[in-house]
């Protein structure tokens, strides 16, 4: 079974293809809930009318269901509190031009 850790380390994998930059650097996970074999993921997107939003739930949802130990995958998706740029890591915002 994976730690919280190791999980949110996989979701490095899961990329915003608009901006070219892994979900956990973008600041849209939001928490991860691991209980025995079950994970739960809460993440966000950068607007309500993301394109690509369907595509990364379901980057999410794979990639967590790969990790060995892992028998279920909830994602949840939320827009409280809303995502904004400061939610990104120091590294996004420099790539970004939010410095």
């Amino acid at each position: 079974m994976p730690t919280r850790e190791e999980v949110i380390d996989a979701l490095r994998a899961v990329e915003d293809p608009e901006l070219g930059m892994d979900i956990v650097d973008l600041g849209l996970l939001y928490d991860v809930d691991v209980v025995e074999r079950k994970v739960h993921v809460t993440f966000s997107l950068t607007s309500m009318g993301c394109p690509v939003g369907p595509m990364i739930e379901e980057q999410i949802r794979e990639t967590v269901a790969s990790m060995e130990g892992v028998e279920e995958v909830e994602s949840e998706l939320t827009w409280d509190p809303p995502w904004s740029p400061e939610k990104m890591s120091d590294d996004a915002k420099f790539i970004l031009g939010f410095g």
